[in-house]
């Protein structure tokens, strides 16, 4: 009953059972740079044309690990766009870990707001192969100067 009135509301194909369709081979990945990694991803890097959440504590690891990929991706002739949501981005570090700098098209933008109209003009266009946001967490929306809960608008 939920899943009829789901496809009534959204149209048809808005849900389904996954062993529905049929199973996706052939999925284009870009390496991380880290055959470990690669290998426990299970694919062989991280899928191309999908959303992609890394996750983990302050100091972890991640940035420096979007920016392997990033590497990784412009071998392969790809473009990518760095959001610095954070406004940290070390253009030296990127470069040491192999970006390619000045292909890198880079955003600083001021709040949320702009960090998501930005990604979701580039997405539209067509012409980048990855975007990443550092981070989601420095996503302020307009007229709040932290998202912290200990602070005040």
């Amino acid at each position: 009953a939920a899943l009829a009135q789901i496809e009534k509301q959204f149209g048809k194909g808005s849900i389904m059972r996954m062993g529905d369709g049929e199973a996706a081979e052939n999925i284009q990945v870009v390496s991380t740079g880290s055959l470990g990694l690669d290998i426990a991803l299970g694919v062989g890097g991280l899928p191309r044309g999908r959303v992609v959440e890394i996750y983990g504590p302050e100091s972890s690891g991640k940035t420096t690990l979007t920016l392997q990929v990033i590497a990784e991706l412009q071998k392969l002739g790809g473009t990518a766009a760095f959001i610095d949501a954070e406004h940290a981005l070390d253009v030296q570090y990127a470069a040491k870990l192999g970006v390619n700098v000045p292909e890198l098209l880079i955003s600083q933008p001021d709040t949320g707001e702009q960090a998501l109209e930005i990604t979701d003009a580039l997405v539209r266009s067509g012409s980048i192969d990855m975007i990443v946001i550092d981070s989601v967490a420095a996503l302020v929306p307009r007229g709040r100067k932290s998202i912290c809960p200990w602070t005040r608008p």
